[in-house]
């Protein structure tokens, strides 16, 4: 008998395929990171090359919940468009129930109550590391913040800036996705600063 066919069948060893399935597709998928400053919010994902004949916009790996709450994830799109969208409904119900909208924390613990897991994106230890070593407190400026998530992503992404897909959201304002222009700004940017350090003695 096959095991892996149905979500709700057990193999002999107590296994959901299905499941296993879908946690290896999140180790191997691309990596998302997530950067907090003293005013803004950045979230950065790396991008796959999109085929010729494949809308750009439609490939998206940042979405958004609420006006004030959005989400990154890796692995496929069609398990995380599930989860995004009980997210959304939520976001609604809670807004019509209570008249203020939900906070990270209350959709954090809903979406944790509903799945019970943990995901990481290939590569993740590498920006984990990074972020470590190069994450300060007392970041003041928006631009620092949103260098250092372009910054730990380039460090698992090859081609620069255009596999990069960034979301902002500043204080009391809602979310905004970078377009590629201003992706390739920052990027240049932070190479420009990069050259500069290794000429100096």
């Amino acid at each position: 008998m096959s095991y892996d066919r149905a979500i709700t069948v057990f193999s002999p060893d107590g296994h959901l395929f299905q499941v296993d399935y879908a946690q290896e597709a999140v180790k191997k998928g691309s990596t998302a990171v997530g950067v907090r400053g003293k005013n803004i919010v950045v979230l950065g994902v790396e991008k796959k090359t999109v085929a010729k004949l494949q809308e750009d916009r439609t490939v998206r790996k940042i979405c958004s919940l609420d006006d004030n709450v959005f989400m990154a994830f890796a692995g496929l799109t069609a398990d995380a468009r599930i989860i995004v969208n009980r997210a959304r409904v939520e976001c609604q119900s809670h807004r019509l129930t209570v008249e203020d909208p939900a906070t990270v924390e209350y959709i954090t613990r809903y979406i944790s109550s509903i799945k019970q897991a943990n995901a990481i994106g290939r590569s993740a230890k590498t920006v984990r590391e990074f972020l470590e070593k190069n994450y300060k407190e007392d970041m003041e400026s928006d631009t620092d913040t949103i260098k250092l998530a372009i910054r730990a992503l380039l460090e698992v992404v090859q081609s620069g800036g255009k596999n990069i897909e960034l979301a902002i959201m500043k204080r009391d304002e809602s979310m905004k996705i970078l377009v590629q222009e201003e992706i390739e700004e920052y990027v240049t940017a932070i190479e420009t600063e990069k050259a500069e350090k290794q000429k100096k003695p």
